[in-house]
Order: structure tokens, then sequence, then C-alpha cells
């Protein structure tokens, strides 16, 4: 066999559904996994007829990916953390391990993704990628041309000692607008309208690249259809190709 026939260990992990890459390292180093009897390496190349272990069930790369779109509502938190009683995992209770792909705040609701396939959530949430994600905004008082003017060129944000990137906004009425953004930093859109003087009633996120919460309830979740699948990774894949 060659290395095209293997995998590394944390995306096999992440594959089979027990972590993401990044807390397959954790486990290898507490020494909870295991690869023909022997305990795992950081870094190792799994291959087909390798049998690998997780606290003694043997696992088997799944075939099928879970990807959730869910409309989260107000007040749900992005977290696993189960001392949370408003922990977004419980709130969906899926029958399999799954978690969340990037955050939407506890104030906020709209589309977030969710997924047992650890390996794709830093092809979409990478912000060097400049993915697009889209928000309807209804702030405190009346919107000014200066207002518009300044979130589209970016706003400097002087506890997070950053500028934001220029993004497209669109008036959509005498308090609201519309916002595409490519990047996530923490509560983005909010600290951008309080550095400008105004501050953020409600908060939705609509879009993440080509995926829309439309006609999904909120509180409610549904699975990626194959179409959109296809045109996600699809996107995901001439990123890779457009920053090499």
């Amino acid at each position: 066999m060659t290395e095209q026939d293997s995998i590394r260990i944390n995306r096999f992990l992440s594959a089979a559904g027990v972590c993401s890459r990044r807390e397959a390292d954790r486990l290898i180093e507490e020494g909870r996994i295991f690869v023909n009897g022997r305990a795992a390496k950081t870094g190792m190349q799994i291959f087909p007829d390798d049998e690998v272990v997780f606290d003694k069930k043997v696992l088997s790369k799944k075939e099928e990916r879970t990807l959730l779109l869910f409309n989260k509502p107000c007040g749900i938190v992005c977290t696993e953390e189960k001392r949370e009683k408003n922990n977004i995992i419980d709130f969906i209770n899926y029958p399999t391990r799954i978690f969340t792909i990037g955050r939407l705040d506890k104030d906020s609701h709209g589309l977030i993704l969710l997924t047992d396939d650890g390996s794709i959530v830093n092809d979409i949430m990478k912000g060097s990628r400049k993915h697009e994600k889209e928000y309807h905004v209804r702030v405190d008082k009346p919107l000014t041309e200066g207002f518009i003017k300044r979130m589209k060129e970016g706003v400097y944000l002087p506890e997070l000692s950053v500028k934001t990137r220029k993004c497209k906004v669109k008036r959509t009425g005498e308090m609201s607008f519309d916002i595409t953004l490519t990047q996530g930093l923490n509560r983005q859109i909010r600290r951008m309208c309080e550095a400008l003087g105004y501050k953020v009633l409600d908060l939705m996120r609509f879009r993440i690249m080509n995926l829309f919460v439309d006609n999904i309830r909120e509180g409610s979740y549904r699975r990626i259809t194959p179409e959109e699948e296809r045109e996600l990774f699809k996107e995901l894949y001439n990123a890779d190709q457009d920053s090499k």
C-alpha cells in the first residue's frame, strides 16, 4: 500500500465521529488510542487494514458525514459544555455525536452548521479562505450614510486591536441593514456597531456560503441536501486552488 491509501490519525478519528482533529491529539497523548495493539502516535498514518481502537472500541471510518443546518433561537449557547443548561447539543438532541462549525452568540439567532466530521471544520471556518457569511441586522437608531460607508470600509476595534475587513453592506430599512462578512471575529458585528455609536437590537445570520436558513423553522434543523453539499465542497475546493 502507498501513502495515498493512508489517512492521518487525527483525520481518521474525526471521520469516525470520535472528536475533532484538534481533540484527537489530546486523546492520543492520554494513551486512549491504539493502532494494531500499540499506543498511537501523533501524526501517524492509518492504512485501510489497520485496527484503530478508542477506549477498547474498534473504530471504522464513516462513509457518510452528518452535516446539519440549524435555525438557532436566541438564548441557545453554541457549546458542548453540559453544565450550560441551554447548550446547543442538548437542545437539538441528535442521536449521534455532533458539534458546531463556528459559533453564533447567545443573543443572536439564525443559521449554524453542525457536523460529526471534524475534517471540514477548519476548511469552512478558516478566515484566510474568506468564505461569506450574511446577516440581517436591526439597530437602535436611524442609519446614516456615514455609518454605512464606515462599516463597508472596515472599523477599528480597539478591544481586539484590529481593523475589520472591507465588507458588503446594504440598507434594508431606516434602522436595518444586511451585511456580508468574510471573517469571524468574536461578536464582530455588535462590536463594529458599538464602535460607531449604535447598539444592535436584533442579529440574524441567514447564509453561510451557499447554505441558507430559508424554510427552516426556528429551533429546527435539516440535513444538507446532496446538491447543497456538492456546491459547498466545490466552493471549498476552488478556495484551495485560489490560495495556491
